[in-house]
Protein backbone atom coordinates (compact mmCIF):
# COMPACT_ATOMS: atom_id res chain seq x y z
CA UNK A 1 0.00 0.00 0.00
CA UNK A 2 1.67 3.72 -1.10
CA UNK A 3 1.38 6.57 1.28
CA UNK A 4 1.67 8.45 -2.07
CA UNK A 5 -2.36 8.87 -2.43
CA UNK A 6 -4.44 8.23 0.61
CA UNK A 7 -7.73 6.90 0.53
CA UNK A 8 -10.55 7.36 3.73
CA UNK A 9 -14.26 6.54 3.31
CA UNK A 10 -16.44 7.56 5.74
CA UNK A 11 -20.24 8.32 5.62
CA UNK A 12 -20.97 7.62 2.07
CA UNK A 13 -17.96 9.80 0.90
CA UNK A 14 -14.50 8.77 -0.55
CA UNK A 15 -11.98 11.52 -0.11
CA UNK A 16 -8.68 10.48 -2.43
CA UNK A 17 -5.65 12.71 -1.37
CA UNK A 18 -2.78 12.85 -3.43
CA UNK A 19 0.04 12.94 -1.44
CA UNK A 20 3.80 14.13 -2.70
CA UNK A 21 3.63 17.37 -1.17
CA UNK A 22 7.73 17.87 -1.59
CA UNK A 23 7.22 17.64 -4.74
CA UNK A 24 3.90 19.80 -5.61
CA UNK A 25 1.56 16.07 -6.28
CA UNK A 26 3.30 15.47 -9.11
CA UNK A 27 2.90 12.09 -10.91
CA UNK A 28 5.64 9.20 -10.47
CA UNK A 29 5.04 5.27 -10.32
CA UNK A 30 4.24 4.92 -6.91
CA UNK A 31 1.41 8.08 -6.81
CA UNK A 32 0.15 6.63 -10.38
CA UNK A 33 -0.39 3.11 -8.53
CA UNK A 34 -2.06 4.47 -5.56
CA UNK A 35 -4.29 7.26 -7.83
CA UNK A 36 -6.12 4.12 -9.99
CA UNK A 37 -6.08 1.89 -6.91
CA UNK A 38 -7.87 4.93 -4.65
CA UNK A 39 -10.08 5.67 -7.52
CA UNK A 40 -11.17 1.99 -8.67
CA UNK A 41 -11.83 0.94 -4.85
CA UNK A 42 -14.00 4.30 -4.86
CA UNK A 43 -16.18 3.93 -7.18
CA UNK A 44 -16.33 0.30 -6.41
CA UNK A 45 -17.53 0.37 -2.73
CA UNK A 46 -21.09 0.24 -2.34
CA UNK A 47 -20.44 2.28 0.96
CA UNK A 48 -19.27 5.67 -1.53
CA UNK A 49 -22.37 7.75 -3.14
CA UNK A 50 -19.72 10.93 -3.66
CA UNK A 51 -16.29 11.56 -4.02
CA UNK A 52 -13.37 14.35 -3.14
CA UNK A 53 -10.16 14.77 -4.76
CA UNK A 54 -7.82 16.64 -2.82
CA UNK A 55 -3.96 17.42 -2.15
CA UNK A 56 -1.53 18.15 0.35
CA UNK A 57 0.78 20.65 0.76
CA UNK A 58 0.58 24.03 -1.12
CA UNK A 59 -0.41 22.51 -4.41
CA UNK A 60 -3.67 20.34 -5.66
CA UNK A 61 -1.30 18.69 -9.03
CA UNK A 62 1.69 19.66 -10.50
CA UNK A 63 1.40 17.25 -14.01
CA UNK A 64 4.46 14.47 -13.98
CA UNK A 65 7.31 14.55 -11.82
CA UNK A 66 9.71 16.09 -14.46
CA UNK A 67 12.93 15.29 -12.86
CA UNK A 68 11.52 11.46 -12.54
CA UNK A 69 11.36 12.48 -16.50
CA UNK A 70 14.69 13.37 -17.00
CA UNK A 71 16.15 10.83 -15.17
CA UNK A 72 14.10 7.32 -17.33
CA UNK A 73 16.23 5.68 -19.30
CA UNK A 74 13.69 4.45 -21.78
CA UNK A 75 11.72 7.74 -21.55
CA UNK A 76 9.04 7.20 -24.36
CA UNK A 77 7.47 3.60 -23.28
CA UNK A 78 7.79 4.37 -19.33
CA UNK A 79 5.94 7.73 -19.88
CA UNK A 80 3.21 6.29 -22.21
CA UNK A 81 3.27 2.85 -19.47
CA UNK A 82 2.88 5.98 -16.58
CA UNK A 83 0.17 7.90 -18.42
CA UNK A 84 -2.09 4.89 -19.53
CA UNK A 85 -2.04 3.36 -15.73
CA UNK A 86 -3.33 7.07 -14.59
CA UNK A 87 -5.74 7.39 -17.29
CA UNK A 88 -7.49 3.97 -15.97
CA UNK A 89 -8.03 5.83 -12.39
CA UNK A 90 -9.55 8.56 -14.66
CA UNK A 91 -12.11 6.67 -16.57
CA UNK A 92 -12.96 5.05 -13.66
CA UNK A 93 -14.16 8.52 -12.07
CA UNK A 94 -15.73 9.62 -15.23
CA UNK A 95 -17.52 6.52 -15.80
CA UNK A 96 -18.91 6.05 -12.44
CA UNK A 97 -22.24 7.60 -11.52
CA UNK A 98 -20.71 8.52 -8.74
CA UNK A 99 -20.25 12.68 -8.25
CA UNK A 100 -16.85 14.15 -7.64
CA UNK A 101 -15.73 16.82 -6.07
CA UNK A 102 -12.06 18.28 -6.80
CA UNK A 103 -10.98 20.26 -3.88
CA UNK A 104 -7.90 21.74 -6.09
CA UNK A 105 -5.91 24.58 -3.83
CA UNK A 106 -2.84 26.15 -5.26
CA UNK A 107 -1.74 25.54 -8.88
CA UNK A 108 -2.98 22.69 -11.22
CA UNK A 109 -0.96 22.39 -13.87
CA UNK A 110 -0.04 19.71 -16.70
CA UNK A 111 -1.62 16.54 -16.03
CA UNK A 112 -3.14 17.86 -13.03
CA UNK A 113 -5.68 19.98 -15.31
CA UNK A 114 -6.58 16.34 -16.06
CA UNK A 115 -7.19 15.45 -12.77
CA UNK A 116 -9.08 18.48 -12.48
CA UNK A 117 -11.34 18.08 -15.27
CA UNK A 118 -11.87 14.16 -13.99
CA UNK A 119 -14.14 15.69 -11.56
CA UNK A 120 -17.66 16.87 -11.98
CA UNK A 121 -17.60 20.11 -9.80
CA UNK A 122 -13.92 21.88 -9.07
CA UNK A 123 -13.66 24.14 -5.36
CA UNK A 124 -10.23 26.83 -6.21
CA UNK A 125 -8.73 29.13 -3.57
CA UNK A 126 -8.48 32.39 -4.22
CA UNK A 127 -5.09 32.17 -4.94
CA UNK A 128 -5.19 29.39 -6.89
CA UNK A 129 -3.72 28.75 -10.40
CA UNK A 130 -4.38 27.06 -13.18
CA UNK A 131 -2.99 26.21 -16.85
CA UNK A 132 -1.53 23.95 -19.14
CA UNK A 133 2.17 24.56 -19.44
CA UNK A 134 2.88 21.07 -21.85
CA UNK A 135 4.88 23.14 -24.07
CA UNK A 136 7.21 24.65 -21.50
CA UNK A 137 8.73 21.67 -21.11
CA UNK A 138 8.72 20.27 -24.47
CA UNK A 139 5.52 17.89 -23.97
CA UNK A 140 1.79 17.53 -25.15
CA UNK A 141 -1.26 17.19 -22.97
CA UNK A 142 -2.68 13.94 -21.60
CA UNK A 143 -4.31 12.52 -18.80
CA UNK A 144 -7.74 13.51 -20.91
CA UNK A 145 -6.78 17.17 -21.23
CA UNK A 146 -7.21 16.62 -25.20
CA UNK A 147 -10.26 15.21 -24.75
CA UNK A 148 -11.81 17.09 -21.85
CA UNK A 149 -10.71 20.65 -22.30
CA UNK A 150 -12.50 22.20 -24.88
CA UNK A 151 -16.01 20.84 -23.99
CA UNK A 152 -15.12 22.01 -20.93
CA UNK A 153 -14.19 25.83 -21.55
CA UNK A 154 -14.68 25.50 -26.09
CA UNK A 155 -11.94 25.03 -28.27
CA UNK A 156 -11.26 28.02 -28.77
CA UNK A 157 -9.77 29.17 -24.88
CA UNK A 158 -9.05 25.21 -24.92
CA UNK A 159 -6.10 26.41 -27.96
CA UNK A 160 -5.34 29.84 -25.86
CA UNK A 161 -4.58 28.19 -22.51
CA UNK A 162 -2.92 24.90 -24.73
CA UNK A 163 -0.63 27.59 -26.76
CA UNK A 164 0.54 29.75 -24.11
CA UNK A 165 2.32 29.54 -21.02
CA UNK A 166 -0.55 30.56 -18.71
CA UNK A 167 -2.19 30.06 -15.56
CA UNK A 168 -5.58 31.06 -14.83
CA UNK A 169 -6.42 32.73 -12.18
CA UNK A 170 -9.37 31.30 -9.39
CA UNK A 171 -11.64 34.17 -10.75
CA UNK A 172 -10.69 33.27 -14.73
CA UNK A 173 -10.74 29.32 -13.52
CA UNK A 174 -14.68 30.13 -12.86
CA UNK A 175 -15.37 32.24 -15.36
CA UNK A 176 -13.98 29.62 -18.22
CA UNK A 177 -16.06 26.89 -16.26
CA UNK A 178 -12.62 24.66 -15.05
CA UNK A 179 -14.15 25.64 -11.65
CA UNK A 180 -17.57 26.06 -10.02
CA UNK A 181 -16.66 27.92 -7.39
CA UNK A 182 -13.90 30.03 -5.65
CA UNK A 183 -13.68 30.26 -1.81
CA UNK A 184 -11.28 31.29 0.43
CA UNK A 185 -7.86 29.53 0.52
CA UNK A 186 -8.46 28.16 3.61
CA UNK A 187 -12.10 27.08 2.85
CA UNK A 188 -11.56 25.16 0.02
CA UNK A 189 -11.71 21.77 1.54
CA UNK A 190 -14.63 22.07 3.84
CA UNK A 191 -16.49 23.66 1.00
CA UNK A 192 -15.64 20.51 -0.71
CA UNK A 193 -17.14 18.24 1.95
CA UNK A 194 -20.13 20.41 2.14
CA UNK A 195 -20.67 19.73 -1.23
CA UNK A 196 -20.10 16.04 -1.24
CA UNK A 197 -22.10 15.63 2.13
CA UNK A 198 -24.95 17.38 -0.09
CA UNK A 199 -24.91 14.72 -2.80
CA UNK A 200 -25.11 11.94 -0.04
CA UNK A 201 -28.03 13.23 1.08
CA UNK A 202 -29.88 12.20 -2.81
CA UNK A 203 -27.18 9.81 -4.11
CA UNK A 204 -29.55 8.50 -6.94
CA UNK A 205 -30.91 11.71 -8.34
CA UNK A 206 -27.42 13.16 -8.64
CA UNK A 207 -25.48 10.05 -9.42
CA UNK A 208 -27.92 9.82 -12.29
CA UNK A 209 -27.75 13.52 -13.19
CA UNK A 210 -24.04 12.75 -13.60
CA UNK A 211 -24.14 9.72 -15.67
CA UNK A 212 -26.68 11.28 -18.06
CA UNK A 213 -24.39 13.79 -19.23
CA UNK A 214 -20.70 12.15 -19.18
CA UNK A 215 -22.33 9.27 -21.11
CA UNK A 216 -24.01 11.41 -23.55
CA UNK A 217 -21.30 11.29 -26.31
CA UNK A 218 -22.04 7.56 -26.31
CA UNK A 219 -25.79 7.97 -27.75
CA UNK A 220 -27.53 10.25 -30.65
CA UNK A 221 -30.04 13.09 -29.49
CA UNK A 222 -33.23 10.44 -29.87
CA UNK A 223 -31.41 7.63 -28.31
CA UNK A 224 -30.45 10.53 -25.23
CA UNK A 225 -34.16 11.21 -25.20
CA UNK A 226 -35.05 7.90 -24.75
CA UNK A 227 -32.09 7.23 -22.04
CA UNK A 228 -33.87 10.38 -19.95
CA UNK A 229 -37.07 9.13 -20.01
CA UNK A 230 -35.74 5.64 -18.89
CA UNK A 231 -33.86 7.29 -15.93
CA UNK A 232 -36.44 9.47 -14.57
CA UNK A 233 -38.71 6.70 -14.30
CA UNK A 234 -36.22 5.05 -12.43
CA UNK A 235 -35.36 7.48 -10.19
CA UNK A 236 -39.63 8.05 -9.56
CA UNK A 237 -39.59 4.43 -8.19
CA UNK A 238 -36.69 4.99 -5.90
CA UNK A 239 -37.11 4.66 -2.46
CA UNK A 240 -35.61 8.46 -2.61
CA UNK A 241 -37.40 9.61 -5.52
CA UNK A 242 -40.72 8.55 -3.40
CA UNK A 243 -40.04 9.88 -0.32
CA UNK A 244 -39.65 13.05 -2.19
CA UNK A 245 -42.30 13.02 -4.43
CA UNK A 246 -44.74 12.47 -1.99
CA UNK A 247 -43.31 15.43 0.40
CA UNK A 248 -43.40 17.80 -2.24
CA UNK A 249 -46.52 17.05 -3.20
CA UNK A 250 -47.58 17.46 0.50
CA UNK A 251 -46.52 21.04 0.54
Amino acid sequence: MTTAVLLDISGGVARITLNRPDRLNAFNDEMAEGWTAAAEAAVQSDEVKAIIVDAAGRAFCAGGDVQAMAQMSERGGMIRALAERINVGILALTESAKPVVAAAHGTTAGGGLGILLASDYAVVGESSRVGSIYGGVGLTPDLSVSAQLAAAVGERRALQLLLQERLLSAEEAVEWGLAAERVADDQVGARAEAIAAFWVQNAHAYGEAKRLIRSRPERSFREQLSEEASSIARASESPEGDRRIKAFAAR
